[in-house]
């Protein structure tokens, strides 16, 4: 089954790295894969974002037109995306950041508070983390094992530092992101 997520947020904010981390994950479990990030000024303070599909057979056209499924890291990409994610599509945004009152009703927009679980991990960059593993936990990409993987075999020198920082932000979103559970009254 092909998925594709759109990774969006603020430049710095690390939505491209996020969608090449679940790129190389899917290479590395030996799927087929696209990545198409935006860079350009957006690299600055403006709205960065990248696109990711993954597949089991050959992807035909890396351009998605309505995402199943985006990752809105602040508030102008969860107004650019929500009218045009798929019925039935998964929006996971950054509720620290997002304001956005959302009016579909023919989506699931998942309210994760990125900022603040990464603020309380000890580092603001983990805030794509957070949200990645959030989405992990709701639309099954990959495994989080695969992703953990890509992160050990494609992390950054310089950022090696924060590689079991990142997988804790990743089980922290997983973590944010499960259904509530309902007690009986």
């Amino acid at each position: 089954m092909p998925y594709d997520v759109i990774f969006s947020g603020f430049g710095g904010q690390g939505a491209l790295f996020a969608g090449q981390l679940l790129a190389y994950a899917a290479m590395d479990a030996g799927r087929f894969v696209t990545w198409i990030p935006s860079y350009g000024p957006e690299m600055r303070g403006g709205t960065a974002h990248c696109t990711v599909i993954v597949s089991d057979e050959e992807i035909g056209s890396p351009l998605v037109r309505n995402p199943s499924t985006v990752i809105a890291l602040n508030n102008p990409s969860a107004e650019k995306y929500e009218p045009q994610l798929a019925t039935n599509g998964y929006l996971f945004y950054n509720s620290s950041l997002v304001v956005h009152q959302f009016t579909r009703r023919n989506i699931h927009a998942i309210p994760i508070a990125g900022s603040e679980a990464a603020a309380a991990l000890g580092h603001a960059k983990l805030l794509n983390m957070v949200m990645l593993g959030a989405m992990l936990a709701r639309v099954p990409v990959l495994p989080l094992a695969a992703v953990e993987q890509a992160l050990d075999n494609h992390i950054p020198a310089r950022r090696r530092d924060l590689l079991e920082a990142n997988k804790l932000a990743l089980r922290k979103g997983i973590e944010l992101a499960q259904p509530a559970v309902l007690l009986p009254a």
